[in-house]
């Protein structure tokens, strides 16, 4: 009894994500990483002197940032749809969570 119930609730799930749309969540994972990923790479090279990916990488997924997408975090939706440029990593300067940027760049790229 309790093994169908589980069941029909993952069931249930699977077809509330198919209504939604697998692509919609799919999408927004992508975009969250790769607005970090854009992020870290841009505080790096503007506050740390250092390139973690070539400036045709950055520019490359630059363009593929689109601030019409909402991930969930109302404050950098915000910041990447007033703010961002996919021309230059100088908005970085105004992200609202630059220590978090800085928390990733250590743990992941510091020696890099």
């Amino acid at each position: 009894m309790i093994k169908r119930m589980v069941g029909a609730n993952v069931l249930a799930a699977a077809m509330q994500v198919k209504e939604r749309g697998v692509d919609s969540v799919s999408k927004k994972s992508e975009e969250i990483r790769l607005r970090i990923r854009l992020s870290v790479a841009a505080y790096s090279y503007e506050y740390k002197n250092k390139s973690i990916m070539s400036d045709a990488e950055f520019d490359r997924l630059s363009y593929l940032v689109d601030t019409n997408i909402t991930t969930g975090n109302r404050k950098l939706d915000n910041f990447f749809k007033k703010h961002f440029e996919p021309a230059t990593g100088m908005w970085v300067r105004k992200h609202p969570d630059k220590s978090g940027l800085e928390n990733i760049y250590h743990r992941i790229w510091k020696d890099y």
